[in-house]
């Protein structure tokens, strides 16, 4: 069962956080509680936001935003708070515009897909940081934190042998958030038609995505293998995120 409310936070500033804690993999094992989480942009957290994540206790703060949206939104407050940051981007500059090319606009799982077309090298990064027990507990995000840190926690989930329904089940939870998201921007003015879109998944994006993983890297752990996410680092993965 997805028990959203358990690992969901609600931020009044910040949307999808989440934890992905108490998952178990197909080999019986936990994914531990309060070491990963995902979620989107911070810099509008209120000042309450900001006392509550404190209690957590973040060490790594991994965004995976292209530099547009770094340079609009900023780095967000974690650093001030002694969080270590990490800047990864997985999209170009006018990646965008690539990806609206080959895969059409609006989110799909053809389009994330097609993220993997450009640099891997942000990939190897990412995980390399997974890799090191000193980064946790940590939170990846991009700007909405389902697309972009959907597919990274799709890749961690399935390197931590969890069952692909699960993590399917998991990346359709970022629609739990849309309304409290809408509700925000239409305070803040910010709603259009592609913003009510865009803040949510389709619910068939992930699964297409790992059917086309499997056609065409031979899956998730082919594909992180091939760009350098050796089975070394993978154990440390595991090491970290799993109960004994």
């Amino acid at each position: 069962m997805i028990d959203f409310e358990e690992r969901h936070f609600p931020f009044e500033g910040c949307f999808n956080f989440r934890d992905i804690g108490g998952y178990r993999n197909s080999d019986g094992q936990l994914i531990r509680w309060g070491r990963y989480f995902r979620a989107g942009r911070q810099d509008r957290m209120t000042a309450s936001d900001l006392r509550a994540l404190a209690q957590l206790g973040l060490k790594t703060q991994i965004d995976l935003r292209r530099p547009d949206e770094l340079e609009d939104q900023g780095r967000g407050p974690l650093e001030e708070m002694g969080v270590n940051y990490k800047w990864h981007s997985v999209i170009p500059p006018n990646g965008s515009k690539v990806l609206d090319a080959v895969a059409g606009q609006g989110i799909s799982g053809e389009r994330y897909l097609r993220y993997l077309d450009f640099d891997v090298s942000p990939w190897l990064h990412v995980f390399r940081i997974l890799a090191e027990v000193e980064s946790y507990p940590l939170v990846v995000h991009c700007t909405a934190g389902k697309d972009r840190t959907g597919v990274t926690t799709a890749f961690l989930l399935s390197l931590l042998g969890v069952e692909r329904t699960l993590i399917e089940e998991d990346f359709i939870l970022s629609n739990r958030d849309q309304p409290r998201h809408i509700k925000f921007l239409e305070k803040k003015g910010l709603t259009s038609g592609s913003v009510h879109r865009n803040v949510g998944v389709p619910e068939d994006a992930m699964k297409v995505f790992l059917d086309g993983m499997e056609k065409e890297h031979g899956g998730v752990i082919a594909f992180l293998n091939k760009i350098g996410v050796d089975d070394e680092m993978q154990a440390a993965i595991r090491g970290a995120l799993l109960e004994n």
